[in-house]
């Protein structure tokens, strides 16, 4: 029996007992057989998910949890104050003012503007709201959806868990109807916790590239740009605080200053008026001014606030606090401070608004 030498394999030995096979060679074949250990080369060869792709597959991993949270949270809370919100908010409604600390009001309890929107859009169409009063209504509701991006600013992220589960312990648990909508409200506002911290983990990575960190930079030099990027991803998701939660994480991990993130949280502003004119599609012709106010409103404000945009982010600053989350702090102050100057400049102007939206959407003959 045939015995290998040392560094031949038996099987070497067989192929050189019957054709003479050179040492080096066989060696050399040898090697070139060694297979790879399981699951070797499969990140560095090319075989493995880019890290690009996975941050944005967890970004949108957790732009769906904070959407979710959100509708859950702010039809959770609709739920638990029933008809009586949608009366409150017609009756509210009889002077600019009231209407718009109304609309303010509504929002800040339902969380969502967009619905606020939709709701005065639908009482202009059905007649129970005049077109004035509906536009001071959709005036107050973008300074209370400034209200999600103050309570983002406080870094609550570390107790989603707890309140995701409090909350679905009151869900099933309550006997009343309004605790257990108060119960699926906080299990929401949980869930959109957790997507927020989902969202800022994915942001990481993209904002550490070179390529996202040219973009940001272009944008903070470009307003237009910046106007664009901001407006188109408030459209995309249809959440303006959704965008503006996005915004904050960016502008932290990109070291963007609040001056070079305000023309994108004006776009913000801007895009989140998509969510109107699509309500008011096929609606009365009340119902599509409105939208047509809303959109006047928030592109009037930005286009005011741009060229001062060096200025008002330097009041926004000052009324902010110092500490390791102040970006995040500022960008909230801005969001609110605009939606705020915005509506104190409109409100004296609503008659000049209505007659602006009238001209373009005269009445049917």
């Amino acid at each position: 029996m045939l015995t290998a030498p040392a560094g031949i394999s038996a099987g070497q030995t067989r192929i050189s007992s019957i054709v003479p096979v050179p040492a080096a060679f066989s060696v050399g074949v040898s090697r070139s057989r060694k297979l790879p250990a399981p699951g070797a080369g499969i990140t560095e060869g090319g075989g493995g998910v880019h890290p690009a792709v996975k941050a944005l597959c967890a970004l949108a991993g957790g732009l769906g949890m904070f959407l979710m949270g959100m509708d859950i949270m702010s039809g959770s809370l609709r739920d638990a104050a029933g008809d009586r919100l949608r009366r409150s908010l017609a009756a509210c409604a009889k002077s600019p003012l009231t209407g718009a600390l109304a609309g303010a009001a509504a929002t800040g309890l339902l969380q969502s503007s967009s619905a606020v929107t939709v709701m005065a859009v639908g009482f202009v169409s059905a007649d129970l709201m005049d077109l004035p009063s509906a536009m001071a209504v959709i005036f107050g509701a973008n300074v209370g959806t400034t209200v999600t991006a103050q309570l983002l600013a406080f870094r609550l992220g570390d107790w989603a868990g707890a309140l995701l589960l409090a909350g679905f312990a009151l869900w099933q648990l309550a006997k009343s109807a309004p605790l257990r909508a108060g119960g699926r409200a906080l299990a929401g506002f949980g869930l959109l916790l957790a997507g927020v911290e989902a969202m800022g983990r994915a942001m990481g990575p993209l904002a550490e590239g070179p390529r996202f960190a040219g973009l940001m930079a272009r944008a903070a030099d470009t307003p237009l740009l910046g106007l664009t990027l901001g407006a188109s991803l408030t459209a995309a998701v249809q959440s303006s605080s959704a965008a503006v939660a996005i915004l904050q994480s960016v502008a932290v991990r990109s070291g963007l200053d609040l001056a070079g993130a305000l023309p994108l949280l004006l776009g913000c502003n801007i895009g989140t008026t998509v969510t109107a004119v699509i309500a008011a599609a096929g609606r009365s012709r009340d119902a599509k001014r409105a939208a047509l106010a809303h959109a006047f409103f928030n592109l009037s404000g930005a286009l005011i606030v741009l060229p001062f945009a060096s200025g008002f982010a330097s009041f926004a600053e000052a009324l902010s606090p110092a500490g390791t989350d102040a970006l995040a702090r500022q960008i909230a102050n801005a969001h609110t401070l605009f939606n705020v100057l915005c509506t104190a400049l409109w409100l004296p102007l609503l008659p000049v608004m209505e007659k602006l939206v009238r001209a373009i959407l005269p009445d049917k003959r």
